[in-house]
């Protein structure tokens, strides 16, 4: 069976996940860690790719970032990947592929679920129990997000900067996301629909997505939108 072409859109927010090969580790050290934020910098920068939040676990990695063009998404996470996995095998003196194949990603709807993803992601190692609370984890954006460390590989997005008119203002507001728990249902949904290579988003931004990418953006049968959801009908879309 192929695989499912990604939906990926210049000028729209990526939430991306990466996994290791049956789930083993892909970092070892601080200095593995360290070493792939640095690389990811890099390239992000020379493929115009701006990078909004990032959680670096044992076995995965999530990317919420938003491309100039389209194919900066890929270019980033295959440059990144290759030069990661030369370097863990030239450390560890092993060889072979560490990650779980391609990357799975999600276009996301910065109206309303982006800061949502925000908090998905930098809440994944107080789901996964490895802390209490998100600033006692390191190797997430959430300090500069949240608290206002330097970060140079953080861009923040528009929706971030609406959170307020001035640093303070927007750290606070930020901050204050958090306290509210994300839903069994929306989790759900950031999942699924990351996992499935769908868009996460409302029906009227699916629509408008799939008009511009020519074929269905959420789960159900393959193919191009029907003329009616292209012409702007709800059809079986929920809203």
């Amino acid at each position: 069976m192929p695989r499912r072409a990604r939906i990926l859109v210049g000028g729209y927010p990526v939430h991306v996940i990466l996994r290791g090969i049956d789930r083993a580790a892909i970092f070892f050290t601080d200095d593995d860690r360290r070493f792939y934020l640095e690389t990811l910098r890099a390239i992000a920068h020379e493929a115009a790719v701006a990078v909004h939040a990032y959680v670096l676990m044992t076995n995965h990695l999530h990317l919420l970032m938003t491309a100039d063009k389209a194919e900066g998404i890929t270019t980033v996470m295959k440059r990144t990947g290759q030069r990661y996995v030369q370097r863990i095998n030239r450390t560890y003196r092993r060889t072979g592929g560490l990650f779980e194949g391609r990357y799975r990603s999600a276009l996301i709807d910065s109206d309303h679920y982006l800061l949502a993803c925000y908090r998905y992601i930098e809440l994944n190692p107080v789901r996964a129990g490895l802390v209490t609370a998100p600033e006692a984890y390191p190797w997430s954006s959430y300090r500069a997000n949240a608290l206002g460390e330097a970060d140079t590989l953080i861009c923040p997005h528009t929706r971030y900067l609406d959170l307020g008119a001035t640093a303070q203002a927007r750290l606070a507001a930020y901050r204050e996301l958090f306290t509210d728990q994300l839903s069994a249902e929306l989790l759900d949904k950031l999942r699924s629909g990351t996992n499935g290579g769908f868009v996460v988003g409302s029906g009227h931004f699916e629509r408008q997505i799939a008009t511009m990418v020519g074929r269905r953006t959420w789960r159900g049968s393959p193919g191009r939108p029907r003329k009616a959801e292209r012409d702007g009908e709800q059809g079986a879309l929920p809203l």
